[in-house]
């Protein structure tokens, strides 16, 4: 398999192919726990260091694992790395690690974690591999963050509420109140509201994907009537 460029690595994650605008992947943790901000960051921010190690780390043994047992050592990977984060949080996060309850070791099971290990990390080299599952998970961190930071704003009138759940007892200044005795839209705290706006956001990157294309589309054009008179 030809190594991509790292450029190319990081433009996937983030925006070309990102898991969850694109591939439509992981949706489970997406839609259930992106209600606010500090959630969202937290869950983001476990799972792509989890994907980052677990692509590193089946990049490392690729060339020793036969193909019959991959997929069984691949997921044994993944859960020895969900299981040390989630120990980590229940030490240093204990009241943030209640609130994401059991979407933490539900990382495991994110398809997206071993998909990126199946057709990335066992086919290149240790450095692409990391990069391509940093910067996948990052790019999920993204949507799981602008989700819950609409459905925080329109929810509860707010944006980093609990801040010190994650960030520590000096972090409460971090949290900004938006609307002042904001009654809230309950549908967007609801699943229904996710849905709504995981809609909104994929509808947005087509948009932008779209123009994108229009504007590059006469520049290709001239190139190839400059390429052909020549």
């Amino acid at each position: 398999m030809a190594e991509k460029t790292y450029g190319s690595i990081v433009r996937d994650g983030l925006w070309t192919n990102n898991p969850a605008l694109v591939q439509i992947l992981g949706l489970c943790p997406l839609l259930a726990v992106s209600s606010t901000v500090v959630n969202s960051l937290a869950l983001g921010l476990a799972t792509a260091l989890t994907m980052a190690l677990a692509n590193l780390i089946v990049s490392l043994i690729r060339n020793y694992v036969s193909p019959e047992i991959r997929i069984p050592v691949f997921v044994m990977i993944i859960a020895c790395i969900v299981t040390a984060i989630e120990l980590a949080m229940n030490a240093y996060m204990h009241e943030l690690y209640l609130i994401l309850g059991i979407f933490i070791p539900l990382i495991v099971t994110n398809c997206n974690i071993l998909a990126r290990a199946e057709a990335f990390a066992s086919k290149n080299a240790p450095v692409p591999a990391l990069l391509d599952g940093l910067f996948m998970g990052l790019g999920f961190t993204a949507v799981l963050v602008a989700l819950g930071a609409m459905r925080e704003v329109l929810g509860k009138g707010t944006l980093m509420a609990q801040a010190q759940l994650m960030f520590g007892d000096g972090a409460q200044w971090m949290t900004l109140t938006l609307l002042d005795d904001y009654r809230g839209f309950l549908l967007a705290m609801l699943p229904p509201g996710a849905f709504i706006g995981l809609g909104l956001l994929i509808a947005l990157k087509n948009i932008i994907d779209a123009r994108g294309k229009k504007k590059t589309a006469p520049a290709a054009a001239h190139a190839a009537q400059t390429a052909q008179a020549a």
